[in-house]
């Protein structure tokens, strides 16, 4: 059984606990809480752990030889008591933090006790050895990835696509004995990704001594996650992963932008994908004091932790919505002080449809700290930046047209094997048609008096600091590329020609709405809404 069949299996479970009114980021919550006290029997039962974790009472065992209303009544029990760390009795069973970390006000909302029977046996009848063998967390992995698919808005805001999260990895190069570290950790994809990268260049850590091996193990990685629930998943992932982190875990509960940001030590290594948005208060709020510019858009914030929590000469990389490229005031600040304090040496537009937020539009920012040729200047350490162009042009991705590793190795290739960036670079890089599917552009200044045509209709560019300054005032929303799909406005038909059309094709697909709704049986709802329409427009004759 491979670990695809695994995660379709465990998902189908979904479908039965839906009746209960458990979606699907529940569902992945009340499998992690049975999940980890499985993984543990199992990793005992193969002599894996020599000593069991979980106090007695709390084990596999205790759970899978029962049924009906004490199967759901003790596993109620067996959560309080891994969260507290004491029985019912308030006598003291465990002390590990990692364990209350896990289980920190975990609580179950199967009110069916043979919904909780199915689990139990469903992960009983899974062939965990061959599980283990093609990697526990990868599992673990295609189920969050199958939880942001499906619940979009919901759990994408903490699921980066996993090739987009390999290929920044593999830009940077995270070496053993660095600290790496995300400070919107969400599930944790990106320390778990730089940890694979890791143990695949150090013989799974057998080429290190035991001392590095236990910096790897403890202390290589740290995040940083705001949601309780979330960071439980991240920590799953990472224990999945045999990363096993402090007293709190590799990530811990804190808000970045808060107390818990400032108490991080310098990183040498800093991958991340900040959420989208604003703040609004509460305990989603700015409350850094030592950043430099104030300001209550979230990215930008994290942007400014980002750079100034890097050691001399450590690197960077991460996600970026567009308009943190663009906006002015304190996002032209920030940038200028980006540009300053670190050599922001290449872009990555993203295409849109790769995350589970639609529309959003994205790219990645690597950046050093210091200079090309000095670690420890902190200013004018911009020269010039390269912009990889993966957006104009390209599919609509989605479930039907998946993003994938492909689509990111011509950017891999052009980007070069210095994980600062200092590679030998060339214009040009003509991948997915661009040259093909691009329109002749005449040379002007927005594309820097380049007078060879080629170049117009090359996706890997390069655009100097003072010409960011002069011509685009500090903006980094920097594209050439013609796209194939836009309209040339001077060859539009008049707008009420254009509105008259609109409101024929609105008609249409009014009607067509009403005569669905009457066939699937919504006659009243349909009737509402038509006297809606009368009241908006007046009369319908």
């Amino acid at each position: 059984m491979t670990n695809n069949d695994i995660v379709q299996k465990l998902w189908n479970l979904c479908d039965v606990l839906r009746d209960e009114g458990i979606n699907y980021s529940d569902y992945v919550t009340e499998l992690v809480l049975l999940l980890f006290i499985k993984m543990v029997h199992e990793n005992t039962e193969a002599g894996t752990l020599k000593k069991h974790p979980l106090p007695e009472g709390c084990r596999w065992t205790d759970l899978n030889n029962k049924s009906g209303i004490n199967l759901l009544d003790d596993y109620k029990r067996i959560l309080l008591s891994l969260s507290s760390g004491r029985d019912g009795t308030g006598r003291l069973i465990h002390t590990d933090s990692l364990i209350s970390a896990v289980y920190a006000d975990a609580q179950t909302n199967l009110r069916e006790p043979r919904h909780l029977e199915q689990m139990i046996k469903t992960l009983d009848q899974i062939d965990w050895f061959s599980a283990q063998q093609d990697g526990l967390g990868d599992l673990y992995e295609g189920l969050l990835e199958k939880n942001a698919s499906e619940t979009k808005s919901g759990a994408g805001q903490y699921f980066t696509p996993r090739a987009l999260i390999n290929s920044m990895v593999r830009c940077l190069k995270p070496q053993h004995g660095e600290l790496i570290q995300d400070p919107a950790a969400g599930t944790a994809g990106f320390l778990t990704a730089a940890d694979q990268y890791i143990k695949e260049h150090t013989d799974d850590l057998a080429d290190l001594d035991a001392q590095q091996q236990l910096f790897q193990q403890n202390k290589a990685f740290v995040g940083i996650e705001l949601v309780p629930g979330t960071r439980r998943l991240a920590l799953m992932n990472c224990l999945l992963h045999g990363m096993e982190g402090d007293d709190e875990g590799v990530v811990h509960l804190g808000n970045a932008l808060g107390q818990a940001g400032t108490s991080l030590d310098k990183a040498d290594v800093i991958l991340a994908n900040p959420p989208f948005g604003t703040s609004k208060g509460g305990d989603a709020s700015i409350t850094r004091d030592d950043l430099t510019f104030k300001t209550n858009n979230k990215q930008l914030a994290f942007l400014q932790h980002i750079y100034r929590n890097l050691k001399p000469g450590g690197r960077a990389a991460v996600v970026l919505p567009d308009n943190v490229l663009f906006e002015a005031g304190v996002g032209t600040d920030v940038r200028r002080d980006l540009m300053d304090k670190c050599n922001l040496h290449t872009i990555l537009r993203l295409p849109t449809g790769i995350f589970y937020a639609q529309g959003v539009k994205t790219n990645v920012l690597f950046f050093t700290k210091g200079s090309a040729t000095d670690k420890y200047q902190d200013t004018g350490c911009t020269e010039n930046v390269w912009v990889y162009d993966l957006r104009t042009n390209m599919p609509s991705f989605g479930k039907r047209t998946p993003f994938g590793e492909p689509h990111l190795k011509p950017f891999e290739a052009a980007f070069g094997d210095n994980s600062n960036g200092q590679s030998k670079r060339q214009e040009g890089e003509w991948s997915f048609n661009a040259e093909e599917i691009a329109v002749d552009l005449e040379a002007t200044e927005e594309n820097q008096g380049v007078t060879d045509d080629r170049l117009s209709k090359s996706r890997w560019r390069c655009f100097s600091r003072e010409w960011i300054r002069d011509t685009k005032s500090d903006s980094l929303d920097i594209s050439w590329l013609k796209d194939s799909d836009s309209v040339d406005a001077a060859n539009l038909p008049e707008p009420s020609v254009l509105a008259d059309e609109a409101m024929s094709e609105l008609v249409q697909a009014m009607g067509e709405l009403d005569s669905l709704m009457r066939e699937l049986g919504a006659e009243e709802e349909a009737d509402g809404a038509r006297v809606l329409l009368q009241e908006v427009l007046g009369e319908v004759k």
